[in-house]
């Protein structure tokens, strides 16, 4: 169940950043703070205010060119959603709920599909995004 819902707040984190600088980023900003009202009413509001602080800031890191901001968000915000989740997984269903409505809000990104084989000793490393390699 941790593995499901873990990758369930990594959708919702990358679709939250990806949103929130589109016109649907009050929906996403709407969404976000009522799973937090249900599950932990006393931080809504501070909630929402992060939200606007993280719009704020991946606005101005766009303007600036700054690429590594949007990651940023999405890992943090990735880990809050699954906290949350965690500490209450009844939430779990009206997530994937709102992701399903702002599902035709998202952009249209190009699917990567990636196979490897391995056999042997041979190791296989895959990523969708940056990976470092660090030998030791």
């Amino acid at each position: 169940m941790e593995a499901e819902l873990a990758v369930l707040a990594g959708t919702a984190g990358t679709t939250l950043v990806t949103l929130l600088t589109t016109e649907a980023w009050q929906r996403v900003s709407d969404g976000i703070t009522s799973l937090w009202r249900r599950a932990e009413p006393e931080r809504a509001e501070a909630i929402s205010a992060e939200l606007e602080v993280a719009r704020t800031d991946l606005l101005a890191a766009r303007e600036t060119g700054d690429s590594g901001t949007g990651g940023e968000l999405g890992a943090e915000w990735q880990g809050r959603i699954r906290r949350l989740l965690v500490a209450h997984p009844e939430e779990a269903e009206v997530l994937r709920a709102l992701l399903d409505e702002l599902r035709p809000a998202l952009p249209d990104v190009p699917a990567v599909t990636q196979h490897a084989t391995a056999s042997g000793n041979a190791r296989v490393y895959q990523a969708g995004r940056d990976q470092q390699i660090a030998s030791s």
